[in-house]
């Protein structure tokens, strides 16, 4: 087998991320639940976008900060997703591009335009996530190409299983890593889209992944009915490693035979945008270096810890310096 190119492909949505402060009114007017991503149509996508201020926009998507923070880090990886090539799509690209990231994408001549994720982020830091998909609706198989997947790790987000080819990019991706030797980590993304899925992404669990990323409430979704501690060990049989995270209450790596829980790195909450996403970035650095479990998460806090005392999902501090400082 020829040695891996990259420590980490990310296959998602690429979604270009404008971040706003709005009050509790804005959230009511616009009939959005708090703390939820809300799928919207194009037209609401732009009444809502009209109505605010963006504070900062920039290339987004979950997974796609995942692997822009691993590089922030040190280490390598890549990108595969769909944009159109227009203004939006033209600085997804370059975003990637300009910080290491390896775009293996597909920019669209025809089509929807680029997607988009207007963040919302009230007076209390909590983020409530309007999403029009666009052009990343039409990631498809034809997208993944074999010698794309020379990586350490494939990491996938749920997600993707909005998208009408979703389940068959999953199912295509987890074929091509197992032939190039490569492991699967999957992103639960969203007690909602857990919700939509349930059945389908416990199954894929099941046969396919080795590292699974989850925050509470997403665990509890996949298990439904269950108590944290049960749906817990649920997710733990069914993956070589469970990552979960729990925001203040720090997160708890599970793995055959041994159990860490790691604290959470105090920093004042200005945006939790990103948190899961840097925390993957931060864990995934450390599996792919070889570092023990505790040590990943470990760095995997910082990272989450450094993305929330800012304004949107890409760390502009310098993450190896943080965590330098942090764990030594």
């Amino acid at each position: 087998m020829n040695q891996p190119r990259i420590d980490v492909l990310g296959i998602g949505n690429a979604i270009v991320d404008i971040v706003a402060e709005v009050n509790e009114s804005f959230l009511t007017d616009f009939d959005l639940a708090k703390d939820r991503m809300h799928l919207v149509d194009h037209d609401l996508a732009t009444r809502l976008l009209d109505a605010c201020e963006p504070v900062t926009m920039m290339s987004g998507g979950s997974v796609a900060n995942t692997i822009a923070g691993l590089a922030g880090i040190g280490g390598s990886g890549g990108f595969v997703g769909r944009v159109k090539d227009d203004t939006l799509g033209q600085r997804f690209a370059g975003d990637l591009n300009s910080q290491g990231v390896v775009f293996a994408g597909h920019a669209a001549v025809d089509g929807s335009e680029t997607g988009r994720s207007l963040i919302l982020v009230t007076p209390d830091s909590h983020r409530t996530m309007c999403t029009w998909l666009g052009a990343s609706l039409d990631l498809g198989v034809a997208d993944l190409a074999a010698d794309a997947m020379s990586a350490r790790v494939i990491l996938l987000e749920g997600y993707l299983m909005d998208a009408p080819e979703g389940h068959d990019v999953f199912r295509k991706a987890a074929g091509l890593a197992a032939a190039a030797g490569c492991k699967v980590a999957l992103s639960l993304s969203d007690a909602a889209c857990v919700d939509r899925h349930r059945d389908d992404l416990q199954g894929f669990l099941r046969d396919h992944v080795d590292i699974v990323f989850a925050n509470e409430a997403e665990t509890l979704s996949l298990f439904s009915g269950a108590d944290f501690a049960t749906a817990c060990r649920s997710l733990a049989d069914d993956v070589s490693i469970a990552v979960i995270t729990r925001s203040e209450k720090g997160s708890m790596v599970f793995s055959p035979g041994s159990v860490f829980e790691i604290e959470s790195v105090m920093t004042k909450v200005i945006d939790a945008t990103g948190a899961g996403d840097l925390y993957a970035a931060g864990f995934l650095y450390g599996y792919t270096q070889e570092l023990s479990l505790d040590r990943a998460a470990r760095i995997a806090n910082v990272c989450a810890s450094e993305v929330i005392g800012q304004f949107g999902a890409r760390v502009t501090s310098d993450l190896r310096a943080s965590i330098a400082r942090t764990l030594g």
